[in-house]
């Protein structure tokens, strides 16, 4: 069989902040401070000043009391990962999704494979894998034929040719996280040894969340750089530095296509 380059296009990444609490560093603050004053929330949230709210919520973080700050919640559109890394980014348990359908929707020609980078950088790696994604794409293509010409029905069709499509095949999904889910999410995944794509999102994310409240997630990212190293035996041994994670950052920026947040802080 010919190699085709339609057989498998690289596919790329694109995150994007859809919606987020309005003011997610004053709804924490105000909610943490209700725990300690005879007023209400609301008239906590109005009289705190940029300082009280940065104060409240580093001290909030400090001592442990992220009770406080699940009542922040932020949501994510994800294009262009795999769906090796949306199998592994579902295991957050502590968060909402809903991803595209494999059932309902039919893997078009338009639809992309993620390429992993050493393989894309190894001419003859990168040629078995694309001729693996064509055989798969073709195969797909050939069952949805059969099953219609058989007289199932497009749902039916799709839900069984689904079968053969790799790990590799694109995927999109929505996400929710909480402030305190994201934290937790930043510090497992933007580390050197959770899985490159992951990785990547994972890091575009912390982004987009730092960008519209910077000191509720000031600070995160791999627990190496605020405490020792949470992986024990398994460390790699190499702690970010800070002028690496502002790189990480502005690669970030390419990754989500140059979004740029306007939403409130």
């Amino acid at each position: 069989m010919p190699l085709r380059e339609s057989d498998a296009v690289p596919s790329a990444l694109k995150v994007t902040l859809l919606q987020h609490t309005p003011t997610p560093d004053r709804t924490v603050a105000a909610a943490g401070r209700l725990c300690y004053a005879p007023v209400s929330a609301a008239g906590l949230a109005e009289e705190m000043t940029a300082d009280d709210v940065a104060r409240m919520v580093r001290i909030l973080v400090r001592s442990g009391h992220h009770s406080a700050l699940e009542h922040s919640s932020f949501t994510f559109a994800v294009d262009g990962i795999s769906r090796a890394c949306s199998h592994q980014l579902v295991r957050h348990r502590l968060a909402s999704y809903n991803q595209q359908s494999q059932r309902y929707v039919r893997f078009g020609s338009g639809d992309d494979f993620v390429i992993p980078p050493k393989i894309e950088q190894v001419p003859e790696a990168r040629e078995v894998f694309v001729r693996a994604m064509g055989q798969a794409r073709d195969a797909y293509d050939r069952l949805v034929e059969i099953g219609l010409a058989q007289g199932y029905g497009k749902e039916t069709v799709q839900e069984d040719a689904r079968f053969v499509l790799p790990n590799a095949a694109e995927t999109k999904i929505v996400v929710t996280m909480n402030a305190r889910e994201l934290r937790h999410f930043f510090r497992v995944r933007c580390c050197r040894r959770a899985q490159w794509e992951i990785n990547r999102l994972a890091w575009a994310m912390r982004h987009l969340a730092l960008g519209i409240a910077p000191v509720l997630f000031e600070g995160t990212g791999p627990g190496c750089i605020t405490d020792e190293c949470p992986e024990g035996k398994m460390t790699c041994g190499q702690e970010y530095s800070g002028d690496e994670i502002a790189a990480m950052d502005l690669t970030s920026v390419a990754v989500i296509g140059g979004f740029s947040p306007s939403h409130p802080g």
